[in-house]
């Protein structure tokens, strides 16, 4: 069975989206039921559900290949506001609001306190979440995210909003104006991408999704156009509210007063499968020194995208859920 079949609902899990109120609108969700649900707990509690974020520019269908390594456990994935289904719901955006949507999500869908994951940018939202929203977080996992990211080299502390997009994500922000004109062309585009040497059913299923269909432009004689469904203007928001806003700062200070417990796993290699990371080793040991309650570890022979899509990242954060 592919994971592309296991998507659909067959398997070890049945698959549906909902639709969450949030603040001007709906958010989708992707909820994977267990076929068998897990035993409980040694105490006899019911097993938390696994709410998963993910990052800037992705959706909730990066998660297929995490959630078949969680058999027995009800699943819980929202495409953030801007990406996605989600991608026409406005603003404003920012760490805080995509942390109330996710609240949002696990009070109408989780039972009880869940197990967050967070990637990337996910990881940001999840540790604003856990500051703004403790008691819907029973544990704090924070892959390759969450931890503030270093700017690369030549990037003034002063770098303007667009400058900070283009450091950090590089070609990720530049194909979301793009067009395409069939699935397969964005299939190829992807296929290219230095990051996914192995095209896999997980990542195609997760390409195909990323492509939405938009109305032409006003006067033009065409049909619905192919781009990809994130919001550039989300991703702009959230990249300066990320580097410069005060939901983030704000939970790292209270994580480190409160000794608040997170995993963090790092991936040493970074968005173009290029050594070093989006965290080099450095930054996630002064982390480490500065919030008491991190146990950070790192995932070898994985890149940014990877340790959520292929093994051994999926076995790593699947025993990070517990």
């Amino acid at each position: 069975m592919s994971i592309v079949d296991q998507v659909e609902g067959t398997g070890s899990h049945t698959y549906a989206t909902h639709d969450v109120a949030v603040s001007g609108g709906t958010l989708r969700v992707g909820v994977w039921e267990p076929t068998a649900p897990a035993a409980p707990g040694a105490d006899g509690a019911t097993v938390p559900a696994v709410v998963l974020v993910h990052g800037i520019t992705a959706s909730h269908r990066a998660w297929p290949a995490v959630v078949e390594a969680l058999p027995g456990r009800r699943v819980i994935a929202p495409d953030l506001r801007g990406r996605g289904r989600s991608n026409d719901l406005p603003g404003p955006y920012g760490m805080a609001a995509h942390a109330d949507d996710v609240a949002a999500v696990i009070r109408a869908l989780a039972d009880g306190p869940a197990v967050v994951v967070g990637h990337s940018m996910g990881g940001f939202v999840s540790l604003v979440l856990t500051h703004r929203h403790p008691d819907l977080v029973g544990r704090l996992v924070l892959v390759d995210g969450g931890l503030p990211i270093p700017l690369p080299p030549g990037v003034p502390t002063g770098a303007t909003p667009d400058e900070l997009v283009r450091a950090l994500l590089g070609p990720a922000i530049e194909r979301l104006s793009q067009e395409f004109p069939s699935r397969e062309a964005y299939r190829e585009f992807w296929r290219a991408h230095p990051a996914f040497s192995e095209w896999t059913p997980v990542v195609e299923q997760y390409v195909d999704y990323d492509l939405a269909e938009f109305p032409p432009a006003e006067g033009s004689d065409g049909g619905p156009v192919l781009r990809p469904a994130t919001s550039p203007d989300a991703v702009a928001a959230d990249s300066a509210d990320s580097a410069r806003g005060d939901a983030l700062p704000g939970a790292l200070a209270w994580a480190a007063e409160t000794g608040l417990p997170i995993t963090f796993l790092r991936a040493p290699r970074g968005l173009l499968d290029q050594p070093g990371g989006m965290y080099p080793a450095e930054t996630v040991a002064e982390w480490s020194g500065r919030l008491p309650g991190l146990a950070a570890s790192e995932v070898a022979g994985v890149n940014h995208y990877t340790v959520i899509m292929a093994e051994p990242g999926v076995a790593a954060v699947v025993a990070a859920v517990g």
